[in-house]
């Protein structure tokens, strides 16, 4: 019994570090992609930024692709549970939604872009767009429940902030949140005044 229970453990030794050297690696595909674009990820490129030899990317990631959908999954993952996490008021949702376009072109500055770098790929890459479905219907939902029922004041809602996250990108200034929570304010008409 103390043999298996000794297996057990370095098996869980073994799987916490193999899960461990991917979050690395998909942190190294984020930063790579910020800093040099979408276009230079790459496996080697990766490996080196990750400080690990290319055979431990192959481990992982079988292509370019297998690694750029891992990489937006975590990042879109992560916004969208911020987003889902956001209250079903519709007034103190468009505020936590304000602070969180501020934060995206602000300190989450390189989740957000490498986010946006990867929204752009998936209009030439198909294996990206079920993710951009998931952050789209996340989006529907924050959209129901600050902007209404009515489907065309939904998709302004969504439209208006997914582009004012990328806007935000290329502002001299980080943005204020009392205005980015007043544009959203007007996109949504049975939200508060």
């Amino acid at each position: 019994m103390p043999e298996r229970e000794g297996a057990e453990r370095i098996t869980d030794g073994r799987r916490r570090k193999g899960e461990r050297r991917r979050r690395e690696l998909l942190e190294a595909v984020l930063r790579v992609a910020v800093r040099d674009g979408i276009a230079s990820v790459t496996q080697r490129a990766v490996a080196k930024e990750a400080g690990m030899p290319p055979s431990a990317v192959l481990y992982y990631f079988a292509t370019v692709d297998e690694m750029l959908v891992a990489a937006l999954s975590k990042v879109n993952g992560d916004y969208i549970a911020r987003v889902e996490a956001l209250p079903e008021e519709p007034g103190p949702a468009l505020r936590g939604l304000a602070e969180l376009i501020a934060e995206a072109a602000d300190s989450r500055r390189a989740e957000a872009l490498a986010e946006y770098e990867l929204y752009m790929l998936a209009a030439r890459r198909p294996a990206l767009r079920a993710e951009l479905h998931r952050w789209s219907g996340c989006l529907e939902g924050v959209a129901l429940r600050c902007a209404g029922a009515d489907p065309e004041s939904r998709a302004a809602f969504a439209a208006a902030v997914d582009g004012l996250m990328m806007r935000m990108f290329v502002e001299e200034e980080p943005p204020d949140p009392e205005r980015v929570y007043a544009v959203l304010r007007r996109l949504a008409p049975g939200g508060p005044r």
